[in-house]
């Protein structure tokens, strides 16, 4: 295999639930050679659980080895210290001030590593009058505004069915820490890096933004509809097995969607020439195209609007994403045998691509504590025996 970018890059991922294991899921996919380190009961995540390992886990945590070890132990703390004395790279998603709490905050492990990246995600960064709050990604979502936005003008507002807060937040951590790496290897400075979930999800309120600006009678939530109903037409519409969304990008797309369903009145109606004529037509716009898609299927539709050179999609179930054969063929999807689960599992790959780098070979995320002896015997030269006891003590 080509070599990986960050091949060498040593990571010690302290990460919990999405956001910080993202990141270092990141880093793994791009060649870095990740340590995630759990306390000795489990993170968080795993308490989704009775037994075994949750699937989320499983698809956050591939190309890992894995400890435990007890931070607020002073073996523990010790233990660690040597760990990150010659690595590369710290990545946590604790609490502001947690680390420092334990005596492993950023001044006192650089001290140890100067050339150490200490990546440090939260839920609103490291100063403003937010940054001692608890956060997670659905406080995030509401002080943020995405829940504000997410939903139909004539209901409440709801979080979204993903979690922005936690995954926007650990791709913009990777980059930071992808960046000061890049800055290491001109400087041979280490550096702290962090990210603020609420900090990561602001720019992608940027529709929204735009229409706060143009126009105040804008709705915050649109359903379907563009975020700042500057486009139409765009939104999801019924078929007979589901739904499609439709949208219109160019005057162009609007012409050949027209001709596609039959419709050349509205092709050539002149209230409807331009996008901001269209806009003021947006509920007539929306019953004529419904009234084309309803009796049809999605593949019908899909197929139809695609063909004339319109941009379309179907509204996929969680079941259909999953089985994608597109997604399949770009190896996002990946079917891999894990020793926590009787059947094969599908974990995802790694959106990005390097033309000089193939797509890395994906394996199984840690059992908790599974890499304890090769881990601490291969990197701090730790006996069996000395292993043997830190388990007896509780350290590990």
């Amino acid at each position: 295999m080509a070599q990986q970018p960050l091949d060498g890059v040593e990571v010690i991922d302290l990460g919990q639930i999405y956001n910080g294991a993202y990141c270092s899921l990141i880093l793994s996919y791009l060649g870095a050679d990740v340590t995630k380190v759990e306390p000795p009961f489990g993170e968080p995540l795993r308490s989704r659980v009775d037994e075994g390992e949750p699937p989320e886990f499983a698809m956050l945590n591939s190309n890992k080895d894995g400890i435990t070890l007890n931070l607020k132990s002073e073996r523990g703390k010790e233990l660690f210290t040597d760990l990150i004395s010659d690595a590369d790279v710290l990545v946590e998603n604790y609490a502001v001030g947690t680390m420092e709490s334990f005596g492993l905050g950023y001044e006192t492990l650089s001290e140890i590593n100067p050339e150490l990246i200490y990546a440090h995600s939260s839920g609103f960064g490291e100063s403003g009058p937010k940054s001692n709050r608890l956060a997670m990604d659905l406080i995030v979502q509401a002080e943020g505004g995405i829940m504000d936005v997410t939903g139909f003008s004539d209901g409440p507002p709801v979080k979204t069915g993903i979690a922005p807060g936690d995954f926007l937040g650990g791709i913009h951590l990777a980059t930071g820490v992808i960046s000061a790496l890049f800055h290491r290897e001109r400087t041979g400075e280490g550096q702290f890096v962090e990210v603020g979930m609420q900090d990561a999800i602001y720019p992608a309120l940027l529709s929204q933004l735009g229409a706060y600006y143009k126009d105040d009678d804008v709705p915050p939530r649109t359903g379907s509809r563009h975020s700042g109903l500057a486009k139409a037409p765009y939104n999801a519409y019924e078929a007979s097995d589901g739904y499609v969304t439709i949208l219109c990008a160019s005057d162009n797309h609007w012409v050949k969607l027209a001709d596609a369903i039959g419709r050349e009145d509205l092709k050539d109606d002149p209230r409807l020439e331009t996008n901001v004529q269209r806009i003021e037509h947006m509920e007539e716009i929306d019953e004529a195209i419904e009234e084309w898609t309803r009796d049809k299927t999605r593949e019908e539709i899909v197929e139809t609007l695609l063909n004339a050179g319109v941009p379309c999609g179907s509204v996929q179930t969680i079941e259909e994403v999953i089985h994608d054969r597109h997604l399949e063929v770009r190896e996002m999807v990946n079917e891999i045998e894990h020793p926590e689960f009787d059947e094969p599992i599908r974990v995802p790959g790694t959106p990005i691509r390097l033309s000089e780098a193939e797509l890395p070979e994906i394996t199984p995320s840690p059992t908790k504590g599974g890499d304890n002896y090769d881990v601490y015997e291969e990197r701090l030269g730790l006996t069996p025996e000395e292993i043997a006891e830190l388990e007896e003590d509780g350290v590990i």
